[in-house]
C-alpha cells in the first residue's frame, strides 16, 4: 500500500469503515469522541485505522465551526411518491439529531434542474448533498456535485466516484421467496416487469437462487414495462395460459403488480390465500395494507435509507475525505398480514 502521506493514495474514512465492517459514522465518532461507542469497537476500528495508514483530517476538524450546518437533500421525484417519503423522514430525522437543517428540493425528474439546483444550493454553501431517487437505477452523478461532500439514495454511479446506499434488492425476493417456501409452497411464480433494471434483475437473481437451493422449478412471468396493476393482471392472464395446473403461490415485482394479481384471481373466482398466495415488494401502505386480505409484503428500507445517507455525509463532512465510494446494501422487513397460507391440498 502507498504511503498514507501521498495525496494520490490517501485512506479514507470509507475504506476504514469497508474493512472494520462499521458504519463511516462508527469511523467518526471513534476519532471524534462523540456518540457512545463501545469500548471494543473503538478499539477495533483504531487498530484497522492504524493498519491502514488512515490519518483523519485536522485541517477539516479545524473548519468545523465555520460550516453552514445545512445538508441539502435532492430529490428526481421523492417528495410527490407516497411510499418514498419515508426517505425524507430518515434523513431529516438523522439531519435534527446532527443539530442541522435539511433543505429539500425536487427536480421532478429534470436533469437541468436538478443542476440548478444543486448549483443553488451550493451558492448557500450547504456542508453536503443528498441525492435521492425514487426507484432504484445506475445514474450518472451530476458535475454540479463535484468537490462537495455528496451521498446518493436509491442509486449507483456506475463509475464509483460516490458513496451510495440502495435495497438489497437479491435478499429481498429470496426473503419473500423463502417466506412462500416455508409456508409449504412449492409452485411459486415470480411476476415481474419486462424492462431489465437493477431492481428487476436483482430480484429475479434472488427468486432463482432461492429457488434452486429449495430444488424447485422457476416460473418467471412478465407482465409489461411498468410495474402496476394492469401488469400484474397480464402477467397473471400469461401464467394462467403457460401453466398445465395453476401455481400455488405468486411472488410479485411490487404491491402494486400484486393488486392486480388480487384483481385477475378475483375474476377466477379463486380466493387469497385459500387458493393462492401472494407476496409482494414496498409495503407500498395505500395498497398493502388496504387490500382484503391484507398483502404480506417485503417492506423497504426507506427510512433506514434516508437516515444513513445524512449520516454518512456529516461523516465524510467531517473527515474531510474528497471522495469516498462505495455501495452499502440494505436489507428489506416481512410485514406479515393475511395473503400467504398453507398451499392448496397441503
Amino acid at each position: 500500500m502507498a504511503s498514507a502521506s501521498d495525496p494520490r493514495s490517501r485512506v479514507g474514512i470509507a475504506d476504514v469503515a469497508r474493512e472494520a465492517g462499521v458504519s463511516i459514522t462508527t469511523v467518526s465518532h471513534a476519532f471524534s469522541g462523540r456518540g457512545h461507542l463501545a469500548e471494543k469497537t473503538m478499539v477495533h476500528v483504531k487498530g484497522v485505522a492504524a493498519r491502514l495508514g488512515y490519518v483523519p483530517n485536522r485541517a477539516a476538524s479545524a473548519l468545523r465551526g465555520r460550516r453552514s450546518n445545512i445538508v441539502g437533500f435532492v430529490s428526481d421525484d421523492i417528495a410527490t411518491t407516497p411510499y418514498a417519503g419515508r426517505v425524507i423522514l430518515g434523513a431529516q430525522d438523522a439531519a435534527t439529531a446532527h443539530g442541522q437543517l435539511l433543505v429539500l428540493v425536487n427536480s421532478n425528474n429534470d436533469d437541468t434542474i436538478e443542476a440548478a439546483q444543486i448549483s443553488a444550493l451550493r451558492a448557500q454553501q450547504v456542508d453536503a448533498v443528498v441525492l435521492a431517487h425514487v426507484s432504484h437505477r445506475e445514474s450518472t452523478v451530476s458535475e454540479a456535485l463535484s468537490g462537495i461532500p455528496a451521498v446518493l439514495v436509491d442509486s449507483v454511479d456506475p463509475s464509483d466516484a460516490r458513496v451510495s446506499v440502495v435495497p438489497d434488492e437479491t435478499q429481498i425476493a429470496r426473503l419473500a421467496t423463502q417466506t412462500l417456501i416455508a409456508a409449504g409452497h412449492r409452485a411459486i411464480a415470480h411476476v415481474t416487469v419486462d424492462a431489465s433494471g437493477v431492481a428487476r434483475d436483482g430480484r429475479v437473481l434472488g427468486y432463482r437462487e432461492a429457488m434452486l437451493e429449495a430444488g424447485l422449478q422457476p416460473l418467471i412471468v412478465e407482465g409489461g414495462s411498468e410495474g402496476r396493476a394492469l401488469a400484474g393482471r397480464a402477467a397473471f392472464a400469461r401464467m394462467i395460459g403457460a401453466c398445465a395446473e395453476l401455481p400455488t403461490a405468486v411472488f410479485c415485482f411490487n404491491d402494486q403488480m400484486a393488486m392486480g394479481v388480487y384483481q385477475a384471481t378475483q375474476a377466477l373466482g379463486l380466493g387469497i390465500p385459500n387458493d393462492i398466495s401472494v407476496v409482494g415488494v414496498d409495503d407500498f401502505e395505500p395498497v398493502s395494507a388496504e387490500l382484503l386480505p391484507g398483502l404480506t409484503t417485503i417492506a423497504l428500507p426507506h427510512y433506514e435509507m434516508g437516515r444513513w445517507a445524512v449520516e454518512t455525509a456529516l461523516a465524510i463532512v467531517n473527515d474531510g475525505a474528497d471522495r469516498p465510494s462505495g455501495v452499502t446494501r440494505m436489507p428489506g422487513r416481512l410485514v406479515v398480514r393475511g395473503s400467504v397460507g398453507p398451499a392448496r391440498g397441503a
